[in-house]
């Protein structure tokens, strides 16, 4: 990850749920330069353990060679509020101390997420973004900005994602939690408290990431003499200890109950309703045999934002396809972006077209 930029914003930040946060830091990563008539900003936001280097973590999608590139386009990606590569975080001192927030930092949503992503949008002097994208809790960001504003954004692309995170999702986050809680170092006042409990944690994630005939293709025995298996346990233990060597306990659990958080219908009458608000075109992906966020969350958004495509991409890695499969990606974000802005909205609807064989 190469290091990010970074703002100072000045007094309180007010949160959603009460309270504030004081003196926020945000960092940030720029590709690429700004045209003269402003129309070629692409605006990322990260899923939850990711960071705002995007060149780093979605190569074959951004990059100096790929579809988005700097020559081509302004590259705009955050770091998200309570995570560890550079926002503020739990990790972070509290303004005009030299003590950190730890278990004091407050609860976010995904609506405070946003928030901040409107001002850095505004430091930026970026009145218009071409294209807002993001999967996964990066997704729940993006949904929640193009409704809060709906005039900013031309286009919208949405992957793997959902309008409300289901009962499944905060099950899964609330085991994960649970594996953290049960970390006997947890309640210390130190930056590795709970580190154990969120390797479990991770371990837990991965089976909603990927799914059955993952496993089957990429962690079934070389050597089926065995008495008790090695090859699918130890990836467990590699995944969680990777994630503990780059993560904190106290990010995964800010930003977990972030994910949670997710539901762009609260005071705002209904789901229907506030989807009913995006403006910009839209393209939203669903990944094959997606666990944690299944077809039908995806074909929701569909019926219910005006202008909106919703295209399967078949995938062996379930979920995590959304950072695996960037070749379909690519293809359907290229035809998405050629578009004309003004077709009408059956045109539209029956633009794009995905084989299964590809």
């Amino acid at each position: 990850m190469s290091k990010p930029k970074t703002i100072q914003l000045k007094g309180n930040y007010e949160l959603e749920t009460g309270g504030h946060l004081a003196d926020i830091e945000i960092a940030y990563h720029t590709y690429g330069k700004l045209n003269k008539a402003k129309d070629n900003v692409i605006w990322v936001c990260h899923a939850l353990t990711a960071n705002s280097d995007v060149f780093d973590w979605w190569s074959g999608l951004f990059g100096e060679s790929d579809l988005f590139n700097p020559k081509d386009h302004f590259i705009v990606c955050a770091n998200v509020l309570g995570s560890c590569y550079g926002t503020t975080n739990a990790l972070s001192f509290l303004p005009g101390s030299n003590k950190k927030y730890y278990h004091d930092f407050p609860e976010v949503t995904i609506r405070d997420i946003v928030g901040l992503h409107k001002i850095l949008a505004d430091y930026l002097e970026l009145d218009k973004v071409e294209l807002l994208i993001g999967g996964s809790m990066g997704g729940h960001q993006a949904l929640e900005w193009a409704i809060l504003e709906p005039d900013r954004f031309v286009r919208l692309s949405l992957i793997a994602t959902s309008a409300i995170h289901s009962p499944w999702g905060i099950a899964f986050n609330a085991s994960q939690r649970m594996a953290i809680a049960n970390d006997p170092t947890w309640s210390q006042r130190n930056s590795d408290a709970g580190l154990n409990g969120m390797k479990v944690a991770r371990s837990i994630a991965l089976l909603s990431y990927r799914n059955f005939e993952t496993y089957e293709a990429s962690q079934t025995e070389n050597n089926l003499d065995y008495t008790f298996p090695q090859k699918a346990e130890s990836y467990q233990q590699y995944q969680g200890n990777k994630l503990a060597g780059r993560f904190h306990a106290f990010a995964y659990w800010t930003l977990s109950k972030a994910m949670d958080s997710m539901n762009v219908g609260r005071g705002r009458a209904d789901l229907e309703k506030a989807l009913s608000r995006v403006k910009a075109k839209t393209l939203v992906i669903t990944l094959e045999n997606d666990l944690l966020f299944p077809k039908s969350d995806q074909s929701f958004l569909a019926r219910h934002i005006l202008n909106a495509q919703h295209i399967e991409i078949p995938s062996l890695y379930g979920h995590d396809g959304f950072l695996i499969e960037t070749k379909k990606l690519e293809r359907l974000h290229k035809e998405f972006m050629q578009q004309d802005i003004n077709l009408s909205e059956n045109l539209f609807r029956t633009s794009l077209k995905y084989s299964p064989t590809e």
